[in-house]
């Protein structure tokens, strides 16, 4: 087998890569300290931890020439993951985002940083706000050859440039054959910075993410976003609010992971482990979901009408989503989102513990 960075990339995941500076379980990281500044990004993450797992990944973004940048592209070196559509932009800064913890570990994004805010004051944003669709499409092609999916999310919908670049590689990657996965990651500071973190998508918000929803093979969100986005935390009742009938999962921290999968409804107990914290543990769950996908596709087919392989396939289903949610359980026991990211070899070993 070619050694992973020299493989062609089966996942191409666009979006933001930024520092997630977490503050001490408690206070907030504008003011009080020690704060722990941690590379993350939900595309980023997942990146890294497919490549953690084992299969080819790409990022798709845009860093500022600063050490955040400098910091991701030794990441994504040491990880093997593909950068050939990473853009680096001379004057906006990379972004950092001021996250708050609670004493059980749970986050809250609330407002931005940046090693030079000149930038950002002057009103040109952060890096991944300018996200180039001209010099996107140019390295998209030769990537999308071998690329099983494009995972997405609707953060870059809230900078026009980023948009545009979002938009377009959506249109490349359908007019290839190549299916849509949709991490929602519903996130109002990036709309508006003075917005209730805990708020839902307004009308225009929900417009922007329309055409995304309607493109997607695979919708991944938290219960609230469903509930939000569909009415329901079913995820059978969300893809059927969408004619091309997607596959859904719907996460809740705690409570069991839930999905709506090649015509047939499942759910998981979550596992319990002690939790330091749950940035980017809905990341790597995404991360292994693709990971088992990329393997085994034909599990997104509808089942068989035989019951002895529709049982063979369920139980298959049952066990890619015990490997995608070992994987956020594994990462929930450390910091950030992409150093406690597990090997297929610690996710193994995990589910035969437990």
């Amino acid at each position: 087998m070619a050694p992973l960075r020299s493989a062609p990339p089966r996942v191409l995941c666009l979006g933001e890569a930024l520092v997630d500076r977490l503050g001490p379980p408690g206070g907030d990281p504008a003011s009080d300290g020690p704060c722990d500044d941690r590379l993350g990004g939900a595309p980023a993450n997942v990146a890294c931890a497919l490549a953690r797992l084992g299969t080819p990944s790409a990022f798709l973004g845009r860093l500022g020439g600063d050490a955040i940048g400098a910091g991701f592209r030794q990441l994504f070196a040491e990880r093997g993951v593909n950068t050939a559509a990473l853009q680096l932009d001379p004057r906006r800064p990379s972004r950092i985002v001021l996250v708050r913890r609670d004493a059980s570990g749970e986050r809250q994004f609330g407002g931005f940083a940046g090693a030079d805010l000149a930038a950002v004051r002057a009103g040109e944003g952060f890096a991944d706000q300018a996200l180039a669709a001209g010099e996107l499409a140019a390295a998209l092609g030769p990537l999308l050859a071998a690329a099983r999916w494009l995972l997405v999310g609707t953060i870059p919908l809230a900078s026009p440039a980023a948009a545009a670049a979002l938009q377009l590689a959506c249109r490349q990657a359908a007019a290839a054959g190549v299916p849509l996965a949709l991490d929602v990651n519903w996130r109002p500071t990036f709309w508006d910075p003075a917005a209730d973190p805990a708020a839902g998508p307004g009308p225009a918000e929900r417009a922007a993410m329309e055409p995304l929803l309607l493109q997607a093979a695979l919708i991944k969100c938290a219960r609230e976003e469903a509930e939000w986005l569909f009415g329901s935390g079913d995820p059978a009742v969300a893809s059927a609010a969408l004619p091309q009938r997607p596959a859904v999962l719907v996460s809740d921290g705690a409570a069991p992971l839930r999905w709506w999968l090649g015509g047939a409804a499942g759910e998981l107990p979550a596992f319990r482990v002690p939790v330091v914290d749950t940035t980017g543990a809905g990341d790597a769950l995404t991360a292994g979901l693709l990971h088992g996908l990329v393997a085994e596709p034909r599990l997104l087919a509808p089942g068989s009408a035989d019951m002895a392989s529709a049982a063979g396939r369920d139980g298959a289903v049952r066990e890619l989503m015990r490997v995608a949610s070992a994987c956020g359980a594994l990462v929930c026991q450390g910091a950030g989102a992409i150093d406690p990211q597990p090997t297929a070899a610690q996710v193994a070993a995990f589910l035969a513990a437990h």
